[in-house]
């Protein structure tokens, strides 16, 4: 989950699967992916809308973007 996140496959702003499809998904026990997504919330990776779900962090915040939406991908906007 750690590099999907930094490699970008996870865009902040957007929903981490939850326990059971990450426990599906990765062949882990549903504990086991509790653990892993609150050692993503302690490492300011994700964070999470109680009753809505759990969504990857703004990489300067920890926390939400400011803004989601298409073309939000830092590779494709000038620098400046």
């Amino acid at each position: 989950m750690r590099r999907r996140i930094q490699t970008g496959d996870y865009k902040p702003g957007y929903p981490v699967p939850g326990e059971p499809r990450m426990a599906e998904e990765f062949g882990i026990a549903r504990r086991t992916a509790r653990k892993v997504i609150n050692a993503l919330i302690a490492d300011g990776l994700v964070y999470t809308v109680r009753n809505i779900g759990t969504f990857v962090a703004d990489s300067k915040t920890g926390g939400p973007p400011e803004h989601i939406g298409p073309g939000d991908d830092d590779q494709d906007q000038p620098e400046g």
